[in-house]
C-alpha cells in the first residue's frame, strides 16, 4: 500500500554519541589553538623563576595564581596569534591541519577565546596575586601579538630576535607573584630565555624553512644560508653561556657546575651542526634547546631550595 498524501517524513535519528563527539572534537582544536607544548615550558620557567627568587616553594594560592593565570595568558596569547596567522598557516605543511586554516573553527572563534582567556588571566592574576603580575601578563600579551606576530613577523628577518622578549615575560610574572618585586635573578633568567629564544627559533625554522620561504615571511634561514645561519646560532650560545652561568653567584657551584656541562654539550651540538650541515643534525640542536632551557631553570630552582 502506498504512503497517505501529506504524511510527514520519518525523523532522521542522529547517533546519541554524535554531539558529545562534536564537542570534544570543538574543545580539542581550541585547546590547540593555544599552543599546549609552548605553554608547557612557558609555565616551567614561570613556576621555577618563583622558586628561584624567593627560594622556597610557592603557596597554593601563587601556584593557583602561576598555573591558571599563566596558563590563560599564553593560551590566549596563542589564540590571537592563530587567528592573525591561519594566512600563512595554510600554506605551511607543519600548521596547515591546524584549526583554523583547515575550516574546522571559525576566524572569530580563535578572537573571541583568545580575548576570553586573557580577560581571565588577568582577573585571576589580580585576585590571587596582584594588579603588577596581571599587568604583566597583559602586557606579555600585547607584546606577542601585537609588537612579534602583527608587526615584526612579516617583516624583518630579526623578528624573533626582538619579538622572543614576550617569552620572556613569564618569568617576570613568576618573580612578582612570588615576591612582588623583580630581582636581579628575575632579569638574568629573562636574559636566558631572551638570549635562547633565536637559537631555538632559527634550528626549528632551518628543518621548515622552505615552509617559511613558502609563506614569504623572513624568518632568517628563509633569507639566509643555512651556514649563516647555524652561525648566528652559534654566535647567540657564545652570549647566553656566560649569562646562564650568572645565577652562579647566588647558588653557587651546585648551580654552576652542571649548567657548564649543558652549556658544552649545547656548544658542541651547534658546532657539529655547522661543520655537518645535516637536517638530522639541526633537528638535534631544535630538541636539545628544549631540555636545555628546562634543564636550568629546574637546576636553579633545586639550588635555590638546598640554600645555595
Amino acid at each position: 500500500m502506498s504512503a497517505r498524501a501529506g504524511a510527514r517524513p520519518a525523523a532522521v535519528r542522529l547517533p546519541l554519541g554524535a554531539p558529545v563527539s562534536r564537542a570534544r572534537t570543538v574543545a580539542r582544536d581550541l585547546v590547540s589553538l593555544t599552543k599546549p607544548r609552548i605553554i608547557v615550558l612557558l609555565l616551567i620557567t614561570e613556576l621555577t623563576a618563583m622558586v628561584v627568587v624567593a627560594r622556597a616553594l610557592p603557596s597554593l594560592r601563587e601556584l593557583f595564581a602561576a598555573l591558571v593565570g599563566g596558563f590563560c595568558a599564553a593560551g590566549g596569547s596563542g589564540a590571537l596569534t592563530c587567528w592573525w596567522d591561519r594566512d600563512i598557516d595554510s600554506v605551511m605543511r607543519r600548521t596547515a591541519s591546524r584549526p583554523l586554516p583547515s575550516g574546522r573553527l571559525r576566524a572569530w572563534h580563535a578572537v573571541v577565546f583568545g580575548l576570553v582567556l586573557n580577560a581571565v588571566a588577568a582577573v585571576v592574576l589580580w585576585w590571587a596575586a596582584s594588579a603588577a603580575a596581571a599587568g604583566l601578563a597583559l602586557l606579555g600579551t600585547a607584546y606577542y601579538v601585537g609588537v612579534y606576530t602583527m608587526t615584526l613577523k612579516r617583516r624583518t628577518s630579526q623578528n624573533i630576535v626582538i619579538g622572543g622578549a614576550a617569552g620572556a615575560v613569564p618569568v617576570l610574572v613568576g618573580a612578582v607573584i612570588a615576591t612582588g618585586r623583580i630581582s636581579w635573578l628575575a632579569v638574568v633568567l629573562f636574559a636566558v630565555v631572551f638570549l635562547w629564544t633565536p637559537p631555538h627559533s632559527w634550528a626549528l625554522a632551518l628543518v621548515y624553512r622552505r615552509d617559511y620561504a613558502g609563506a614569504t615571511v623572513p624568518m632568517l634561514p628563509a633569507v639566509a644560508s643555512e651556514r649563516a645561519t647555524l652561525r648566528a646560532i652559534l654566535a647567540y650560545l657564545l652570549v647566553l653561556v656566560p649569562v646562564s652561568l650568572l645565577p652562579g653567584l647566588a647558588f653557587g657551584l651546585v648551580y654552576a657546575v652542571p649548567v657548564a656541562g649543558l652549556n658544552l654539550y649545547y656548544l658542541a651540538l651547534a658546532v657539529r651542526a655547522l661543520r655537518g650541515g645535516t637536517v638530522r643534525g639541526v633537528a638535534r640542536l631544535f630538541h636539545y634547546s628544549l631540555l636545555y632551557l628546562a634543564a636550568v631553570f629546574a637546576l636553579a630552582a633545586a639550588a635555590a631550595l638546598l640554600g645555595g
